[in-house]
């Protein structure tokens, strides 16, 4: 598969803020519990589908992976960035992550009782995000989830919106329209979480937590 200028790109502009990211993320679960709730349904609906084994894809320096292990899942990160993989297996020795593209995942069909993607599509191109979707839904058992995050876009008039991330140039999602999509990719929404932002936030978005499941009938 060839990688295209922006996937490239944003895995560059992600290796060299490596450092500086999970000093800045490594402890930012403590302040959101609400994050943190949604994380603990997540956990618990995955265990009642198996054996708990759960990817998160866009792991970063992998501090939710670490807190997914901690739920009880048999959880393992994957993130296109080299550097942040060689900083998330420093900071968690024990457990595994991968070097790997959300788009081509070295995983078998349905392996998996979750998916986390956590702020992880956001750099994706609207047009290209129905393959990563086709790839989550492929990954996933029958009767497995997908928690996936993302900030919301200004109403439902705006399906995406583009904003300029620190890191890289990213996307708004409306979250009807997401929903939609994983709709149309056998992911049917189970629930969902919206938090205003706060006052103090450097970008007044809402940020969505999106719950949704494979249907038990469904092929791998």
């Amino acid at each position: 598969m060839v990688e295209h200028d922006a996937l490239r790109a944003t895995r560059e502009a992600y290796d060299a803020a490596a450092v500086t990211y999970a000093e800045l993320f490594r402890d930012s679960l403590g302040e959101r519990p609400l994050d943190r709730a949604m994380l603990s349904a997540f956990a618990e609906v995955v265990r009642a589908t198996g054996r708990g084994r759960v990817a998160d894809l866009g792991c970063g320096p992998g501090h939710v992976t670490a807190h997914l292990v901690e739920s009880g899942l048999a959880a393992f990160g994957v993130d296109a960035s080299p550097a942040m993989i060689e900083s998330a297996r420093r900071a968690h020795p024990g457990l595994r992550f991968d070097v790997g593209s959300m788009a081509a995942l070295d995983i078998q069909d349905g392996e998996l009782d979750g998916v986390l993607a956590r702020w992880s599509v956001i750099h994706t191109p609207p047009r290209e995000l129905p393959v990563l979707l086709a790839e989550f839904h492929r990954v996933l058992t029958p009767g497995g989830h997908l928690l996936i995050g993302f900030s919301a876009t200004d109403g439902p008039a705006h399906p995406t919106q583009v904003f300029d991330h620190a890191v890289a140039p990213a996307y708004r999602w409306s979250p009807d329209h997401l929903a939609a999509l994983l709709r149309e990719s056998g992911l049917a929404e189970v629930a969902r979480l919206v938090r205003e932002p706060e006052p103090t936030d450097r970008r007044q978005f809402q940020e969505v937590h999106l719950l949704a499941r494979k249907a038990v009938t469904a092929s791998a």
